[in-house]
């Protein structure tokens, strides 16, 4: 190993220790009693250790149900968002049409609106539905995505065109050639795009915060800021252990599709050279 070499990677364990350091502390925290928060300068590791932590924060508000929340209405965005991406995505790749390419740009333009500019009338919209403090104010918004629909449409630009023409001679449909053919070929990038999905819907709080009212409708992330809002002054060893509960499941997902999603990257060409 060269000496550049060498100092890359040192230079990238160093990086990595350093983002590491806050989900370290919060663990340590997660294990320390009220009285040990106060002490000047703030110690290290807990003395005592209180795994009882744990129980006490999941025992203090419906954690239980806020994670079934989360789950199954992350589960429903991407299974929504992939089917509807992956139509829209095989159209813009394969069928030409009038104005399907300023159509395409105007639709990855809307990438660049934020949230927050369209947040007011998608509110009012919602609330004629009625679907205010309801899970559909976060589902149906977000079965739509330009940036599933642009990663997908270069996965489905890599599959050999031939394949289809083969196809087409032996009697298949759009459909048939949709479902048969181009799917099986771009599972990587429904794979890496499902577990990209299920991350941001796990992490979302802006449009909880907005949309859900009720205790029992809250997903984990504004379940987690109304705990520390009520107990974040008295204990933060609470406040830390239900945080640290609510990542796992995206540590988890993280770590079993992190290849995936950089190998994808690469065969779409988003990862550049």
């Amino acid at each position: 190993m060269t000496p550049r070499q060498l100092g890359l990677h040192g230079a990238l364990i160093v990086g990595g220790l350093l983002m590491l350091f806050p989900f370290a502390w919060m663990v340590l925290t997660s294990f320390k009693g009220e009285p040990q928060m106060l002490n000047s300068p703030l110690d290290w590791l807990p003395a005592p250790w209180r795994p009882e932590n744990y129980t006490d924060a999941l025992s203090a508000m419906p954690f239980g149900r806020a994670f079934w929340n989360s789950f199954y209405i992350a589960v429903i965005n991407v299974a929504l968002t992939l089917a509807t991406s992956a139509m829209a995505a095989y159209a813009f790749a394969r069928i030409r049409f009038r104005g399907s390419g300023v159509l395409f740009v105007l639709f990855l333009a809307t990438q660049m609106v934020p949230s927050q500019v369209t947040i007011v009338p998608l509110y009012l919209m919602l609330s004629e539905f009625g679907w205010v403090d309801s899970h559909l104010s976060l589902i149906v918004p977000s079965i739509v995505n330009p940036f599933a629909v642009f990663l997908l449409r270069q996965f489905i630009r890599a599959v050999p065109i031939e394949l289809e023409e083969a196809a087409k001679l032996d009697g298949a449909n759009r459909w048939t050639i949709f479902w048969r053919i181009v799917l099986p070929n771009i599972k990587p990038g429904l794979g890496a795009y499902a577990i990209i999905a299920f991350l941001g819907s796990w992490n979302s709080y802006f449009f909880p915060l907005i949309f859900l009212n009720s205790e029992e409708l809250a997903t984990v992330p504004l379940l987690v800021a109304r705990f520390a809002g009520d107990h974040g002054a008295i204990n933060y060893g609470l406040t830390m252990a239900v945080t640290a509960i609510s990542i796992v499941p995206m540590i988890v997902a993280f770590l079993v599709g992190q290849r995936r999603i950089l190998n994808s990257m690469a065969m779409s060409g988003l990862g550049g050279r």
